[in-house]
């Protein structure tokens, strides 16, 4: 089963300082019919104008995960960290017990475009932490990287939760090939570009800010199909 969600489907935040695009119910989006997938509670992109952010504020329990698309994204929490992070970089924070951070774009001229992706993580409690970590372009080229993971994958940021977050950059006509199991999710986001899906449901186009959600397919083909440019998407296994 795939469910095909298009960018125009997605709900718009448009404030001075900021633009999102929220796929599930979020902040002033309510909708009881679209409040998760599985684990998956939030997947917000938004555009921070210069100058800009989300003050301190506070999260527990929660896995967030935060990916930067274009321009820089400064963090700070109560932990301590601070940390600019540049496009091709992902954090996690596990709120645990609790944390309070701000995301705001430290840059006088440029936009800042970056995804977040809110997972409920597998137990409750747990100490809150933060890590980060920058992705180089080629690292993610025509291949599915896991940048974040539960299960301990080589180079992947550790979430809480029996999931794995990956990026891919796709060439036109490069194809990959992604084993869908029966028992488990997935979420593919496109960020730019344009790509097709094949599976026993049939082919499936996205165009940038669609996404489809999976669930009992077989395997999964993910073929880039831009005229211009490459396909960048995210991937998210789930249980």
């Amino acid at each position: 089963m795939i469910k095909v969600v298009t960018s125009a489907e997605r709900h718009t935040s448009n404030r001075e300082w900021i633009h999102s695009e929220f796929s599930f119910s979020f902040a002033d989006y309510d909708d009881p019919s679209n409040a998760h997938f599985g684990c998956l509670l939030a997947h917000n992109e938004n555009e921070l104008k210069p100058k800009q952010g989300m003050h301190r504020h506070p999260h527990h329990d929660l896995e967030i995960i935060t990916y930067v698309v274009s321009g820089i994204l400064r963090h700070e929490d109560n932990l301590g960290n601070k940390a600019d992070l540049q496009a091709g970089s992902v954090q996690v924070m596990s709120a645990g017990t609790g944390i309070s951070h701000s995301e705001t774009n430290p840059s006088e001229t440029e936009n800042v475009r970056f995804l977040q992706i809110w997972l409920l993580p597998n137990r409750a409690g747990l100490p809150p932490k933060w890590d980060a970590k920058y992705f180089p372009p080629d690292s993610r080229r025509n291949t599915l990287l896991p940048v974040a993971a539960g299960n301990g994958a080589d180079g992947a940021l550790a979430v809480h939760e029996n999931a794995v977050v990956y990026l891919a950059t796709l060439a036109t006509g490069r194809e990959l090939t992604y084993p869908q199991t029966e028992e488990r999710r997935t979420h593919v986001f496109l960020m730019d570009g344009h790509a097709e899906i094949h599976c026993s449901d049939g082919h499936f186009h996205l165009r940038p800010g669609d996404a489809a959600r999976i669930r009992k397919c077989c395997d999964l083909k993910i073929k880039g199909m831009s005229s211009e440019g490459n396909a960048e998407l995210i991937l998210i296994d789930l249980p």
